[in-house]
C-alpha cells in the first residue's frame, strides 16, 4: 500500500469497519502502519504532517479496538476472574470468557465441545444446569499476533459460587439447606455424565447457586475430558481436592465427579449434620474410582431416600446468603 492510498483511505473511513475491513483486520492495521510509518516518509513536509496524523489515527483507533472491541463485543472491565480467563459482560445474560494465556487455547476448546456435546445429548430439562455456549472465535493479537480463542456463554444473572456461601456461613450450613445443593449438582453431574463428558473440576468456584429458586449451575467446563480418559490439567491450589485418578493422570470417569461433589457439600456442612449424610458422602469420596458410585441419576435416587428418612416429605426451605 502506498503513502497516498493509506493517507486517502484513513480520510474517508468513518468507522473501524471502514478503515480496518472485516476479513482481516490485523493485516489491515500492519498495512497501514507499514505505509505511514514515519521512518517511511517521503521528504515534503506537506505529505509528512498528512502521513504523521493518519498514522496516530490509525495507531490510536487500533489500540482502542483491541481494548474495547473483540469481534461483535464490546468490553468494559472484567466481571469476573476465573481460573485461567477473564469474563465480560457483554449484555443479554451473555459473559465473553477470554483466555489469558494463548498455551490454554486447548482447554477453552475443551469447554466449547463439552458444551455443545450436552446440548446436543443431554435432556433438554435440564440443560439449565449448565451454561449455554453462544458463540466461540479466535481473537489475533495484533502486537504479539498470539491467537486466544473465545467463548461466549448464555447464564442466568444472581448466581453465587459456594466459596462465597461459605464465606456466609463460616460455621457449617444446615444439612437441609447442603441437601438441595447436592441434589442439584447431581442432576447437572447426570446431565453430562450421560453425554459421555466427565466436568474434572468440581470445585466450590465452580458450582454456582441462585439462592431464592434454588437453582445450581455447574460452570467452567475447560478441565473436562471424555469420561475414560485423564483430566487435563488441575487448578492451580486445589490438588488436595482432586481424587487420586486425577493427581496421577489415570483414565477419569463419572466417579471422580462425584467424588469431588461429595468433597464440596461435606466442606459445606456444619458439625450438626447428620451422620448418616456424612457416611453417604465418604461412599462416594472412596480412594478407587472402582468402588465409588458411577451413575449420578442412582445417587440421586439414593440421596432422596435418606433424606425422606432423615428430614420426612420434601418441603421448601428458604435460603438466603446473610444468617
Amino acid at each position: 500500500m502506498r503513502t497516498a492510498e493509506a493517507i486517502g483511505l484513513v480520510t474517508a473511513a468513518r468507522t473501524d469497519t471502514d478503515l480496518f475491513g472485516t476479513d482481516q483486520p490485523a493485516r489491515r492495521y500492519r498495512e497501514l502502519v507499514a505505509a505511514l510509518h514515519p521512518d517511511r516518509l517521503p521528504a515534503d513536509p506537506a505529505v509528512r504532517a498528512e502521513a504523521t496524523d493518519a498514522f496516530i489515527q490509525v495507531t490510536t483507533r487500533w489500540q482502542a479496538r483491541q481494548v474495547t472491541v473483540l469481534g461483535a463485543y464490546r468490553l468494559g472491565t472484567p466481571a469476573h476472574s476465573g481460573d485461567l480467563a477473564d469474563l465480560y459482560d457483554v449484555g443479554d445474560d451473555r459473559l465473553l470468557k477470554l483466555p489469558r494465556r494463548p498455551t490454554d487455547n486447548d482447554l477453552m476448546a475443551r469447554e466449547a465441545h463439552a458444551l455443545c456435546t450436552i446440548a446436543e445429548r443431554g435432556d433438554p430439562r435440564y440443560l439449565p444446569y449448565v451454561p449455554r455456549l453462544v458463540d466461540e472465535f479466535r481473537h489475533c493479537d495484533a502486537t504479539t499476533g498470539a491467537e486466544r480463542r473465545i467463548n461466549v456463554l448464555a447464564i442466568a444473572p444472581g448466581l453465587h459460587d459456594l466459596d462465597e456461601v461459605r464465606r456466609a456461613y463460616p460455621d457449617g450450613l444446615d444439612a437441609r439447606d447442603v441437601a438441595w445443593m447436592w441434589r442439584r449438582l447431581l442432576v447437572a453431574l447426570g446431565l453430562a455424565h450421560r453425554a459421555g463428558i466427565v466436568h474434572g473440576a468440581v470445585l466450590p468456584r465452580h458450582v454456582l447457586i441462585e439462592p431464592d429458586a434454588h437453582g445450581v449451575v455447574l460452570v467452567d467446563w475447560c478441565f473436562s475430558a471424555p469420561a475414560g480418559s485423564p483430566v487435563p490439567a488441575l487448578v492451580p491450589g486445589h490438588e488436595d481436592w482432586y481424587p487420586r485418578e486425577v493427581l496421577d493422570r489415570r483414565p477419569c470417569g463419572p466417579g471422580t465427579d462425584i467424588a469431588m461433589a461429595g468433597r464440596c457439600m461435606t466442606w459445606l456442612m456444619n458439625r450438626h449434620a447428620p451422620r448418616e449424610l456424612r457416611a453417604f458422602a465418604r461412599g462416594c469420596r472412596q480412594r478407587s474410582l472402582d468402588a465409588r458410585p458411577d451413575d449420578a441419576w442412582r445417587l440421586l435416587r439414593e440421596l432422596d431416600q435418606l433424606l425422606d428418612r432423615l428430614y420426612g416429605p420434601r418441603t421448601f426451605r428458604p435460603f438466603t446468603l446473610t444468617p
